[in-house]
């Protein structure tokens, strides 16, 4: 059975360091990054500060190959960057982008359900995003969540929550 841990994050920097960790444990294309963009969505990376990604590369790609550097704005190209209604532009990276890129109207809470994340508790990560907070989230199987949990702790993440699928 798939199980889904997230963790919410203040700082950028501090995020990014959780994905690194969580990369260098095995998890790759398990990931998930969901915040504000912050910065203009139809700038290059370049021009964003985020001189990693390769051309064409999509947000989703730079959170599984390990393009995460730079600002979170720098990675916004291709099919990561995506506007919800209520929240607007927003970075979404690995699989949690299909999930609402499907679910737009639906907004953060419509698309998480499909992870077992439950409605109520999807409007509360879509106000952590409102108020400038970057959700990391791993989708992996129950033998491997609890150690994607305690890095996501070990790296100051609030509310770290693990649900079932």
């Amino acid at each position: 059975m798939n199980k889904t841990v997230i963790g919410i994050f203040e700082s950028e920097r501090v995020a990014k360091e959780a994905i690194e960790d969580l990369r260098r444990a095995g998890f790759q294309r398990e990931i998930s990054l969901l915040a504000k963009d912050q910065k203009d969505i139809s700038r290059t990376p370049d021009e964003n500060g985020g001189g990693n990604m390769a051309g064409g590369e999509t947000v989703a790609d730079g959170v599984a190959t390990g393009g995460v550097l730079g600002g979170l704005g720098g990675l916004a190209v291709g099919a990561g960057a995506l506007v919800i209604p209520g929240l607007g532009p927003l970075i979404a990276a690995g699989p949690i982008a299909g999930l609402l890129s499907g679910a737009a109207g639906g907004g953060v809470a419509g698309g998480l359900v499909d992870w077992g994340i439950p409605e109520e508790e999807g409007r509360r990560y879509e106000e952590e995003i409102k108020q400038n907070k970057i959700i990391v989230a791993v989708n992996s199987s129950e033998d491997n969540i609890d150690e994607a949990e305690n890095i996501l702790k070990n790296h100051g993440a609030s509310e770290v929550k693990v649900h079932d699928k």
